[in-house]
């Protein structure tokens, strides 16, 4: 397992999950913007970057368990726990399979089910294994691929940000992840999440839109719902000074 970390290790741990495009590098404006709080710590997910592959067939209940593997191996009892699309949907099980690991949850851009507004699973994953299947790399359509999800006016820095994480994806762990995506579905979970959650989403995002968001909060108990004015799919580099307010909101609210 590949990770990077910023913040002293004194700290409270705070673990970021990647979304689907992306990869340890992703989370720049957090490690930077907020190592002075957490002790942060961004992963490569199984298969993406320089991880080892995880499992055959790759699942969320894996994911999860390699997510909670990371922490003992950070000798972390619990973690503020930060995902990002994909990574939203594993922090989800990784919180419901290990309560007692996540201090706080934090889900951006992500949702309870994939296909939520009636997308076809076969249709959609057979959309983004097409160029994979044709020997595209995810380095070569990176920026074609993510741009659409930014805001129309989402800084050039941004998108070569996110752009810069995909690019170190092998094309066998995006598949992998791909063929995982599809079988997301914790709605009828969500009810028992107990910690502390957050749930972020841009007003612009089309990928994983409000509704998304909104279903997320209204089925975890207690759950805070936050619109970011202008902001795409990539929320984490298109609005970091909202995502690093709001995350330290939401750690400022659990006495240790």
């Amino acid at each position: 397992m590949a990770w990077r970390e910023a913040g002293d290790h004194s700290l409270p741990a705070a673990l970021f999950l990647h979304g689907l495009g992306g990869s340890r590098i992703a989370w720049e404006p957090q490690l930077v913007g907020l190592s002075t709080a957490r002790r942060c710590v961004a992963w490569d997910a199984p298969g993406y970057g320089a991880s080892q592959p995880g499992p055959d067939p790759l699942t969320f209940v894996g994911l999860a368990d390699a997510a909670a593997g990371l922490l003992d191996r950070l000798e972390a009892d619990r973690a503020d726990v930060v995902g990002m699309s994909f990574g939203g949907m594993i922090a989800q099980y990784l919180t419901l399979q290990h309560p007692d690991r996540v201090r706080t949850l934090a889900l951006i851009s992500t949702s309870p089910k994939f296909g939520l507004d009636g997308t076809r699973p076969d249709e959609w994953r057979a959309a983004r294994l097409a160029p994979l299947d044709a020997g595209v790399e995810p380095k070569d359509m990176a920026r074609h691929v993510l741009t659409p999800l930014a805001a129309p006016d989402a800084s050039p820095a941004a998108i070569d940000q996110a752009v810069r994480a995909m690019e170190r994806i092998p094309a066998a762990g995006l598949r992998a992840a791909i063929d995982c995506l599809v079988t997301h579905d914790t709605r009828a979970r969500l009810k028992d999440i107990r910690a502390r959650t957050l749930v972020m989403v841009g007003e612009r995002d089309a990928e994983t839109p409000e509704a998304y968001a909104s279903a997320l909060a209204d089925g975890i108990p207690g759950a805070r719902l936050d619109v970011v004015p202008g902001a795409g799919h990539l929320l984490n580099v298109e609005a970091p000074r909202a995502v690093n307010a709001a995350l330290l909101d939401l750690w400022g609210t659990i006495e240790e």
